[in-house]
């Protein structure tokens, strides 16, 4: 298994953003050891909390890049590849962490397939369909934000925003505003009544209204 694969597409024209109005999905710091963070890892140690918050992180930033094509103007195709390359060595100190995790919990051969099964079950938790418009600006906001962290320093970025990313898988709306009847001029109709028309069908001064406009 390799520690993550880059994806290669060719570059588009740029698209419009996703949203008129931003969603407020609510972000803030989290700790590393929080179940919002990804699957159970009992008996983790403060580090392989650490690289599981990352590994976590990276995971949702590469469904994005699968996931999220119908947009080029989100670049999460080329963005997360300049994370992997940029953010190299934390990105492979977090694997070897994690798989050393699951080989001294589980042994060497089983600890391998349970990595392996922690890793494909952390990938389709980040895959959506209702909520994908939300998921994928989100994600993109991170990703930018990402290669502009110091080599050494994603997983600040991670503390700081991954609870921002998980409450991102859920639907999400536009909004426009609110429609206010009062804000809509409303077209006045002379009256019928055939005392106010004169013989030629005219309307008559007296019945006339303020005109529309």
């Amino acid at each position: 298994m390799t520690m993550a694969a880059a994806v290669t597409l060719v570059p588009q024209a740029a698209s419009a953003q996703l949203f008129l109005n931003d969603p407020n999905f609510q972000r803030g710091p989290i700790d590393p050891s929080d179940p919002l963070v990804g699957l159970p890892i009992p008996g983790a140690t403060p580090a392989e909390y650490r690289a599981h918050l990352l590994w976590n992180m990276r995971a949702g930033l590469n469904v994005a890049a699968l996931q999220c094509q119908f947009s080029p103007y989100l670049r999460t195709v080329d963005n997360y590849n300049g994370i992997l390359a940029h953010h190299s060595k934390e990105l492979a100190d977090a694997y070897t962490t994690m798989n050393n995790y699951f080989k001294r919990v589980n042994g060497a051969k089983a600890g391998q397939k349970a990595f392996d099964d922690y890793t494909t079950i952390t990938y389709n938790n980040f895959s959506t369909l209702q909520a994908q418009y939300g998921f994928c600006q989100t994600a993109a906001a991170i990703a930018k934000e990402a290669l502009s962290q110091p080599k050494g320093e994603l997983f600040t970025l991670a503390q700081q925003r991954m609870r921002e990313l998980r409450n991102s898988l859920t639907p999400a709306y536009d909004s426009i505003g609110t429609y206010n009847p009062q804000t809509i001029r409303q077209p006045v109709f002379p009256s019928l009544d055939p005392k106010c028309w004169d013989k030629k069908n005219r309307l008559k001064k007296q019945c006339a209204t303020q005109p529309f406009g």
